[in-house]
């Protein structure tokens, strides 16, 4: 007994001292919580920045611009010169005179040098900074069409942000209207048929509130499409006015605006300067140039001898007639597409405005009017059927035409920022903010 007692006490150390060198490798740390992801709240000059910086077709397009300043160089360069080495009359067959193989043997050396006439290479350095100047107007005009459809995405998260928030009021003031009449039921004021018809009628104000969220998260997810950016929508948000501008400029104002600034006009201005550049260039390429020669050799018995020669193409056949034509009929087929380019200007303007203009007509007796009649109607209404004077089906028409007012005027001050877009886009540049 003694003996399992030692045994026991023993064993009793021995995992003490196993538990005390563990317990420190197995005690709980505590750590800090993972960071919560930060709130980004952008305005439309963040947006625009973002887009600048992480939208690919934009960044794609920088690179062709350095693609085009390349050839920039490329059309800049001379010709090289040939160098030319001859060993002529080398005699290694056995025979003849007793001398060796190199005695009488003739090197020579021969440098040649393609001299461009008629300013070719000049012409051709400033039609490939014409066509810089053209990609530059091209990608000027895609950075105009792709801030279009990013204010068409910001205004559609204003758009639905407000649908959204009159969503949620409307519900909210169903909610206390049914309060009311389950106490108005309670009471015996009403029946059960009454009450369970405004509860049935909850159904259409959630139905819009969840139709209302998902919207303004597919509005997000198209933003953020553009703007190339991973961040999660729950933590995305945009701030901006939703509202209108009732003064708007004249048509003609917006005109000579479109026509002095949009890049998609000014490109193809620059077509038709580019293709009477080429022209010349191909009347150019049409002259003859000759290439001029400098040579050194031996020639025994005399030791050394220098000469010089040019050499002139016969051109029997002009082989440049065909790019002749060609670059004189392309200066007619670019002045066709500038005058295009110039009446399609002043439609888009003249398309945006009408559209605008009639956004307004229709939006300025919502603000003055429609809004506080809606509201007072249903406030009537509600206050004559609360107190028994009107019937269930009179407050549930009034609520119905209120909520019907209410999304019209959101909708239509959405459908006037997109107009003011499309403004932006036919005069190329923010009119309207």
């Amino acid at each position: 007994m003694l003996r399992t007692f030692w045994w026991f006490l023993l064993l009793a150390v021995v995992a003490g001292l196993a538990a005390a060198q563990v317990a420190p490798q197995t005690a709980p740390t505590t750590t800090a919580p993972p960071q919560a992801w930060t709130s980004h709240v952008w305005t439309w000059e963040q947006v625009k920045d973002r887009l600048e910086l992480n939208n690919p077709t934009l960044l794609a397009g920088k690179l062709n611009i350095s693609e085009l300043e390349a050839q920039e160089i490329t059309a800049h360069f001379r010709p090289n010169p040939n160098l030319g080495l001859l060993a002529d009359q080398i005699d290694p067959f056995p025979g003849g005179p007793p001398h060796g193989p190199f005695a009488y043997w003739l090197p020579s050396a021969t440098v040649s040098y393609l001299h461009e006439r008629a300013h070719k290479r000049e012409l051709r350095t400033e039609s490939a900074k014409k066509a810089t100047a053209i990609g530059i107007s091209q990608q000027d005009d895609l950075n105009r069409n792709l801030l279009f459809n990013l204010r068409g995405a910001f205004v559609q998260i204003l758009q639905a942000k407000e649908v959204l928030r009159v969503a949620k009021n409307n519900l909210d003031y169903y909610d206390h209207v049914l309060k009311i009449s389950r106490d108005r039921f309670e009471a015996g004021d009403i029946a059960q048929i009454d009450l369970d018809r405004l509860e049935l009628q909850r159904v259409q104000y959630e139905s819009d509130l969840q139709t209302a969220d998902v919207n303004l998260r597919t509005a997000k997810i198209d933003l953020l499409t553009l703007l190339n950016d991973r961040t999660p929508v729950e933590q995305f948000d945009v701030a901006g006015v939703f509202d209108f501008n009732d003064q708007i400029e004249a048509l003609d104002s917006y005109r000579q605006t479109a026509l002095d600034t949009r890049p998609d006009l000014k490109a193809a201005v620059q077509a038709v300067d580019k293709a009477q550049t080429d022209y010349k260039l191909a009347e150019a390429n049409g002259s003859t140039d000759p290439t001029i020669s400098f040579d050194v050799g031996r020639n025994p018995p005399i030791d050394a001898y220098i000469g010089v020669g040019v050499n002139f193409p016969l051109r029997i056949f002009d082989r440049n007639q065909g790019e002749k034509l060609r670059t004189k009929i392309d200066i007619t087929r670019n002045e066709r597409l500038r005058d295009a380019a110039q009446a399609q200007v002043f439609s888009d303007v003249d398309s945006a405005y009408a559209t605008l203009n009639s956004n307004l007509i229709l939006l300025r007796p919502y603000k003055q009017k429609y809004l506080a009649q809606a509201v007072r109607v249903r406030d009537t209404i509600f206050f004559s059927y609360r107190h028994g004077g009107a019937s269930l089906l009179d407050f549930i028409n009034a609520e119905s035409e209120y909520r019907t007012v209410e999304l019209s005027y959101v909708n239509l001050v959405g459908s006037y920022l997109t107009a003011a877009a499309q403004l932006n886009l036919a005069v190329g540049r923010e009119v309207m903010q």
